[in-house]
């Protein structure tokens, strides 16, 4: 059995920015990826092929509350689900690191505020090549400085939107984007501000995932070896069940076993809790680091909807997603529980729009749709509830999740429809289930998160501040398992910078 200094599983958001961070320590890291590298070809940037065929997502099936199957809005290659992601970098709110009260329950507080995270952010926002403005939303955390890179600009018709909700009171502001583009000279820029970017791999490499901007950069140093379609099934204790002693390995050629002194899971919120549940033993019938019976529990994944938003006038934005609005973040002035998140998608075409609609719809009329929309994603926070959860039965994923705070939501939908007919005459709003994957409601998960919280009683949480689990003394988990409640913007800047965080604890341990 080979042995290593450290080993890291999976390469996502959490895992492949760690990676990067300790890949100059000189110690001996095995990183093992259940998939491969993406590949590169005309299919990336195939609408039917991305969306309606669902290329680059996983063929397995997991089973919902009812017994139904789920078909996951997940994929596993080098990079994770970053490799399709938005590249939408937001951080959390420092509100959203303390108690709130929201219409339909309690967030919790974190262990670690928000002035804990913010050099950490910084970083991640380098090391990820955001474009943002710093300044413009209402709800800005204190930021110790602006983005490393100046923001996306508008292209006209979101300009016209910009400048009417701005005429009407509102904040709307350049969203903080992780792609590589040089608008001064576009001619050579990484990013040529095409129309396939949001839930499409990036063909040319010009988006910022954990793959291209960590993975690959980690490589060129002869102390990390990557095996890649190597799923990791099963994490082996000593006899004293205080420390992990090795993982058994599914590989192309037969299982195979490795041996560290320090192993970190990053697989996922679902993956991650599902793998110490699969480690169960005699030892431990309920699974690894499960003395609180808190792994798997308060599952959260936000409150999450696409809309069309369709006018009486064209729409002939190529790159559309620069804009996000704020405002009704923590409510408004006759409501006073937190609402939630505004952002615009990635620019519809009628191969997507036509997923949403009758069989019998004519083309032009889809196209026609396609060419008048604006396109918007709207999340809310939903709340850690521990019967929410991930189980396993025979090996196969079971979630159980019952959506809760719903009022604000709701209420956020309401207003935004509201906002933009104030804004543009004959506008009205139409439900876009593409980009949730919703073959049924729980299949959108790309926000998965809660599932493995961090906390500093080890009867009330899995991991201790550090992200090692309470139970085994060299097992970390760096990816969004950790979070205690989810606020209502993406999560993975947070990933990553909490990565880096538990990075630098990490190369004191590895000293």
């Amino acid at each position: 059995m080979e042995h290593y200094d450290l080993i890291i599983i999976g390469t996502g958001a959490g895992g492949g920015t760690l990676l990067y961070r300790l890949k100059d320590c000189g110690k001996k890291i095995l990183v093992l990826e259940r998939g491969d590298f993406l590949p590169r070809e005309k299919a990336n940037w195939d609408t039917i092929d991305v969306f309606q065929k669902g290329r680059y997502h996983t063929t397995e099936v997991w089973k919902a509350n009812n017994g139904s199957t789920l078909h996951p809005g997940v994929g596993y290659w080098v990079g994770g689900n970053t490799k399709v992601y938005g590249a939408a970098l937001f951080r959390l709110r420092e509100r959203d690191f303390e108690r709130v009260e929201h219409a339909g329950g309690i967030s919790p507080q974190w262990p670690l505020k928000y002035a804990d995270f913010e050099p950490y952010y910084t970083q991640a926002e380098a090391l990820y090549c955001v474009h943002g403005k710093m300044g413009d939303d209402s709800t800005e955390p204190t930021r110790s400085g602006e983005f490393p890179y100046p923001p996306i600009l508008h292209e006209p018709r979101i300009q016209e939107v910009h400048d009417e909700l701005v005429k009407g009171g509102y904040h709307p502001f350049y969203m903080p984007m992780g792609i590589k583009m040089d608008q001064a000279d576009m001619l050579d820029s990484p990013c040529i501000r095409c129309n396939t970017c949001d839930g499409f791999p990036c063909l040319i490499h010009a988006k910022s995932d954990s793959d291209i901007n960590c993975v690959r950069p980690s490589l060129n140093g002869t102390n990390i070896t990557l095996l890649t379609r190597a799923k990791v099934t099963r994490l082996v204790t000593d006899a004293s069940g205080g420390a992990i002693t090795s993982v058994e390995v599914s590989l192309e050629k037969g299982n195979a076993s490795f041996s560290a002194d320090l192993f970190v899971l990053a697989a996922g919120a679902i993956n991650s809790a599902a793998l110490l549940l699969a480690s169960a033993s005699d030892q431990f019938p309920q699974g690894l680091a499960n003395r609180s019976g808190m792994v798997g529990r308060h599952l959260m994944k936000h409150q999450n909807s696409a809309m069309l938003g369709i006018s009486n006038k064209l729409n002939p934005t190529i790159f559309q997603k620069t804009m996000a609005l704020n405002d009704f973040y923590w409510g408004e002035k006759d409501y006073r529980f937190p609402m939630g998140h505004v952002q615009l998608l990635g620019k519809s075409n009628r191969d997507m729009i036509a997923l949403d609609a009758p069989g019998i719809t004519p083309g032009a009329v889809l196209e026609d749709m396609a060419t008048h929309s604006v396109d918007w994603w709207m999340s809310s926070e939903d709340l850690p509830d521990p019967e929410n959860r991930v189980t396993l039965d025979n090996g196969q994923i079971h979630l159980y999740y019952r959506e809760n705070n719903k009022q604000g939501f709701e209420r956020l939908i309401s207003r935004w429809s509201d906002v933009l007919k104030s804004i543009d005459v004959g506008h009205y709003f139409l439900p876009h289930h593409l980009y949730l994957n919703q073959l049924i409601p729980l299949s959108g998960l790309a926000h998965q998160n809660g599932t493995l919280r961090f906390g500093t009683d080890p009867d009330a949480s899995v991991l201790n501040l550090n992200c090692r689990t309470h139970d085994l003394d060299n097992l970390y988990v760096v990816d969004g398992s950790f979070f205690p409640s989810c606020g209502a913007v993406n999560p993975s800047l947070t990933i990553m910078a909490n990565a880096l965080r538990v990075g630098d604890h990490l190369l004191e341990c590895l000293k």
